[in-house]
């Protein structure tokens, strides 16, 4: 490793220590703080933007997947670019693009508005990501605290995911759906004077030419790919414009993976993913974000369509999922410790797919004081028991030269999965819902639904609050409530299938973590998950060179 590598390094071992260090850890949490939550956020929001703007499901589907794409599309640029230019610095662009773009987001007035400004916060939330888990594993230079840095950087996860949607109702039974984008303006600021004053800056010694081809293919492929998934309930998913989009992903995906294993610096190194340790959990991460994602998309427009809850009510009714993250995931890390971390990993896919199947046979008279909320337990248990050993071993799989392209990849994955969990799983729910009411919907006299309330009722559920907030004869409040069961039944419908569609996907994730990940720790092996006692750097390498040999 270069000599000029070797002595930030050790700039950051001897400026940076004892409370500097805690210090460091809290402003790079409020920086991942900023991007986690505001997906929290928007989720609570989904109902009121619905009604508002006028989105169908696929427009909603938009909203969540217009940020998730730009921001996984540009993590591994983004990674690559902070290591080059310094990660503090990339930190700080990031987060003050995240409160432009927040600010744009809240002076929107329509969809298309709305989406573009989703779009812009994730490039700029791209920036942040890759930058906090690198500068970490440069700040935390030991085995020990770099472990417990990274169970404190999973579990802020679980910390947004717990103030999130109540945050987001109180929010919104005071102010427009405009204020969960404000929100994010003074926590972009504090966290930017919060790094700018505590987080020391690093960057790699060496870093390659940016590999812009790689770039364009993943995010085309992936985008493509989401696209086609999202709009299917609309065109089919087998008719002619749905194949042609799964067809040019697989082509512009196919390429990429081809590109990348030619090119002389690629975007992606694919040579780590014959590492297991680094494949294997990354695996699992896209997985378990895949249901996760598309759990907490789906329970929205249960909580919000079936419940009719307001959005404090929903907040507050997904605080044990959220507490259940929290709790769970730096537990998860001291278990990994002495358990391993394959079994630890297993177990929390395992418990992913048991959530899954019990949400999946909720009906219209489940109460929540039951099936519903011990599954939003063990939703919560079985995702943060996956997040931090999986992450360690990613990143235990790395030099620290490499730190800023590994936190890319993990972050790749994660934000992958869910993209492709709220396409997937949202347009499958979409599909049997719609198939389900279109016909009833359609012949409903104007007396009871207008025109514009009938395009909404067939498309999403959460239209079910607008539509028993309108006035109505009380002769048609039978025929209407009626309609509402009814569409209550197609709704939780399609849940079910896509619940059983991620049981399935949970269930292949277990055995092949259980097959392809070494079950024994290797000799010389520090407890913490891949790390080397002594943390020595050359090891470090070593240790990935052979692991891609032997494996």
């Amino acid at each position: 490793m270069a000599v000029s590598t070797r002595i930030r390094q050790s700039e950051a071992r001897t400026t940076v220590s004892g409370r500097g260090k805690v210090a460091a850890l809290i402003a790079i949490c409020l920086a991942e703080l900023l991007v986690v939550l505001d997906n929290t956020l928007v989720n609570v929001a989904l109902p009121s933007m619905a009604v508002q703007l006028q989105a169908d499901m696929a427009g909603l589907q938009w909203i969540v997947d217009a940020f998730t794409l730009a921001f996984s599309g540009l993590l591994l640029a983004m990674g690559h670019l902070g290591d080059r230019y310094g990660r503090r610095r990339f930190l700080l662009w990031g987060l003050a693009g995240v409160a432009a773009m927040s600010a744009a987001g809240a002076l929107s007035s329509g969809l298309g508005q709305v989406i573009a400004a989703r779009a812009g916060m994730g490039i700029f939330a791209a920036m942040v990501f890759p930058a906090t888990l690198a500068l970490l594993t440069n700040i935390f230079t030991t085995a020990r605290e770099r472990a417990a840095a990274i169970a404190v950087w999973t579990a802020m996860a679980g910390i947004a995911i717990a103030i999130g949607p109540t945050v987001g109702g109180w929010l919104l039974e005071h102010f427009t759906w405009h204020s969960v984008f404000w929100i994010n303006v003074p926590v972009a600021v504090i966290a930017i004077a919060a790094v700018w004053l505590t987080t020391p800056e690093s960057r790699a010694a060496h870093v390659d030419r940016l590999d812009r081809i790689g770039i364009v293919l993943s995010l085309a492929g992936v985008t493509l790919l989401v696209w086609s998934i999202i709009e299917a309930p609309k065109h089919g998913w087998l008719s002619t414009a749905s194949l042609l989009g799964y067809l040019g992903a697989a082509v512009a995906l196919a390429a990429f993976v081809a590109w990348e294993l030619r090119v002389a610096t690629p975007v992606l190194n694919m040579r780590l993913f014959r590492i297991r340790r680094f494949a294997v959990p990354a695996m699992a991460i896209t997985v378990s974000y895949f249901c996760a994602f598309g759990f907490l998309f789906l329970i929205t427009q249960y909580f919000q369509g079936v419940k009719e809850l307001s959005p404090l009510e929903f907040g507050i009714h997904s605080l044990p999922f959220a507490l259940a993250v929290g709790i769970a995931a730096p537990a998860a890390t001291l278990l990994a410790q002495r358990v391993g971390t394959t079994a630890v990993i297993v177990s929390g896919v395992l418990i992913l797919a048991v959530a899954m199947y019990i949400a999946g046979q909720t009906t219209v008279e489940t109460p929540y004081l039951g099936p519903v909320l011990v599954s939003m337990v063990l939703m919560g248990i079985g995702f943060a028991v996956v997040q931090g050993p999986a992450t360690e071993s990613i990143m235990g799989s790395v030099s620290l030269e490499e730190a800023g392209a590994g936190s890319a990849v993990n972050d790749t994955t994660r934000e992958v999965g869910g993209a492709l969990g709220v396409a997937l799983l949202g347009s499958i729910m979409s599909s049997i819902y719609s198939d389900r009411v279109s016909a009833k919907i359609a012949g409903v006299p104007d007396t009871i639904m207008n025109a514009q309330q009938k395009d909404l009722a067939s498309n999403t559920p959460i239209s079910v609050l607008e539509i028993m907030k309108a006035p109505i004869n009380p002769l048609f409040e039978k025929a209407r409530d009626n309609l509402v069961y009814d569409m209550k039944v197609a709704a939780l419908a399609g849940s079910h299938t896509a619940s059983m569609v991620a049981v399935g996907t949970l269930v292949v994730a277990a055995v092949v973590v259980a097959i392809a990940l070494p079950w024994r720790r290797e000799e010389g092996q520090s407890l913490l998950l891949g790390w080397r006692k002594g943390d020595d750097e050359k090891a470090t390498e070593e240790k990935v060179t052979a692991e891609s040999a032997t494996d």
